[in-house]
């Protein structure tokens, strides 16, 4: 038998509360011509997906969605086969199919791992379109320079840390913003950003203040809401910024523009200083971007000189409790479940 978590059938809150999924449990799917089906180790779990919920996009009684890594079960879909390591979007379920009729965004195409690259689970962060979209951003979309100041918000998360990572590799001078203690500590000590401020100080704004001494060329945002409040007045002219996320809003009122929000707010300091704004959609860049990024980032990670720390919990029943604590930020790194073994770890540490 197949167990999977879907939305219950009730009016969605604005956050998640235990109400709020249910788990069902189906036969395990045969797979049909141009189909496989795989067993899901980890599912990663991202702010975004809130968002495809809130929205709808889910199918109602379908498992949510989710990217995942998982091992190929049995197959009749050319290029796959029994015992493959693959990155596909399973979802919240122990298994499910994929290929010929199977529901995906476009962009997420499965593809198969090798294990020599570095741990599986990395598919679904640092080497996957976590560290694609955190590339896009910063690398392609913000071009930081030697010498500038970047900022980026929630510098702990799954894409903030490798963000800030990229443009110190860029030679920019970096500083992160985080909440608890802990994290600025692990921003600083760990991964290397110059400073890092914790948005939960009461004197955030001047705490931001004096950690950009000479201002702000380039901001990931990742948060919106007070945080952006604070960074906006820092910019610097001809700065560059890129939305990836509006975690603080992803709980508003259905219906409300979170971004067209806070463009509304920025705009007199965006026309005053020539601020360049973009919004980040990791899908526009897999096809010319994916290939090149892994060839890039893969030595880094290999190497150490890029660091990822991961907020790894277990078991598919505690799926909905980890996805409730990475939204409200009390994860610590890049969250994902394990709900089966992973056959590669021995000899990875």
């Amino acid at each position: 038998m197949n167990r999977y978590w879907t939305l219950a059938d009730r009016p969605l809150p604005a956050w998640p509360d235990p109400d709020t999924f249910e788990l069902r449990t189906d036969p395990i799917p045969a797979p049909g011509p141009g189909q496989a089906l795989s067993r899901t180790i980890y599912i990663s779990l991202d702010p975004y997906q809130w968002g495809y919920k809130r929205r709808g996009v889910e199918a109602p009684g379908a498992p949510c969605h989710a990217r995942t890594v998982s091992q190929v079960i049995e197959s009749r879909m050319d290029g796959f086969s029994p015992g493959d390591l693959v990155f596909n979007t399973n979802g919240w379920a122990e298994f499910a199919l994929m290929g010929e009729g199977v529901a995906r965004p476009s962009y997420m195409v499965p593809r198969r791992l090798d294990p020599s690259h570095g741990r599986i689970s990395l598919a679904v962060g640092v080497l996957g379109m976590l560290g694609l979209t955190a590339y896009a951003g910063m690398v392609l979309q913000c071009e930081p320079k030697a010498g500038e100041t970047a900022v980026v918000s929630a510098a702990s998360g799954g894409v903030g840390q490798i963000a800030g990572q990229l443009a110190r590799l860029r030679g920019a001078r970096v500083v992160g913003i985080a909440g608890r203690e802990e994290k600025c500590r692990f921003v600083v000590d760990d991964l290397r950003f110059d400073a890092c401020v914790s948005h939960l100080s009461p004197t955030f704004a001047v705490d931001l203040r004096a950690a950009c001494p000479d201002g702000i060329d380039v901001y990931f945002e990742n948060v919106g809401g007070a945080v952006f409040d604070a960074v906006a007045p820092l910019f610097n002219r001809d700065a560059r910024m890129t939305i990836c996320g509006l975690i603080a809003h992803y709980g508003d009122d259905t219906g409300s523009d979170a971004r067209a929000a806070l463009m509304a707010r920025g705009r007199p300091v965006f026309t005053d200083k020539g601020v360049t704004v973009r919004d980040l959609f990791v899908g526009v860049f897999v096809a010319d971007h994916h290939d090149a990024f892994l060839r890039e980032m893969a030595p880094w990670v290999a190497s150490g000189e890029v660091r990822y720390r991961e907020d790894l919990r277990e078991g598919l029943e505690n799926v909905p409790a980890a996805f409730a604590d990475m939204l409200r930020g009390s994860n610590f790194g890049k969250t994902l479940v394990r709900v089966a073994p992973d056959p590669t770890l021995e000899g990875f540490t």
